[in-house]
């Protein structure tokens, strides 16, 4: 095994064994070097096709840092983002930031309620998420506070949905959602605007917008006619 090679299956054993989680700072090059005894060239290498493979993102003067695993979910889907998280590994959790009841919501069927906050991932803002639920369609939401559990998952659970349409658009963060999302103002990010119905009542209309660093939006389709 070449000394590139053990390098990079040294840090690739940590980081898949969760002894280095997303976030952690990989070792400064001269740390490699001196580790290893070997040349600058050789660490530079095995950090780049790390860095390739996903695992870790380097950073320019900032150093190499284990990477938040890319989440992919299908476009014709309506995923449960607590799902889609834990299936990558990492802790879920969903933060509340407003719930109100809104006796006349422009555009949308009244009354409603408004619900908004944050899902988390690995303990980082994933996803920002501002949602309106029909309550003549579901009058049990209203009961429902959505402190510990979000809105997306209650009603995957326990309201059937016949028909979804999606919006997708690439967009850039304002303040608001960069603070949000912990992420630069103006970072590229990706919104998805989804209205579900039940028969022909709609349910609940949302957007989730989702910083571009850790999401994707994928199909899997075949040729017309096959």
């Amino acid at each position: 095994m070449t000394i590139e090679a053990r390098i990079r299956g040294d840090i690739e054993d940590r980081i898949r064994s969760g002894e280095w989680k997303p976030g952690h700072r990989i070792p400064f090059e001269h740390e490699l070097v001196a580790r290893h005894g070997c040349s600058r060239a050789t660490v530079s290498k095995a950090l780049g096709s790390l860095a390739k493979a996903g695992l870790i993102e380097r950073r320019r003067k900032a150093g190499s840092f284990v990477a938040h695993p890319q989440v992919h979910s299908a476009v014709l889907d309506v995923p449960d983002l607590a799902h889609v998280i834990a299936a990558r590994g990492e802790d879920y959790r969903w933060s509340l930031n407003e719930r109100r009841i809104v006796a006349d919501a422009p555009d949308f069927p009244s009354p409603a309620l408004y619900v908004e906050g944050v899902h988390l991932g690995g303990g980082e803002p994933f996803a920002l998420e501002a949602r309106w639920i029909n309550l003549s369609a579901v009058p049990a939401a209203e009961a429902e506070c959505f402190d510990g559990v979000a809105p997306g998952t209650w009603l995957l659970g326990h309201v059937p949905w016949t028909t979804a349409r999606h919006r997708i658009r690439a967009v850039e963060a304002d303040r608001d959602e960069a603070r949000a999302l912990g992420v630069r103002h103006r970072a590229a990010c990706l919104s998805v605007d989804r209205t579900t119905w039940r028969a022909a009542e709609i349910v609940t209309q949302v957007r989730q917008l989702f910083r571009g660093d850790r999401f994707d939006m994928t199909a899997e389709f075949e040729p017309a006619g096959r």
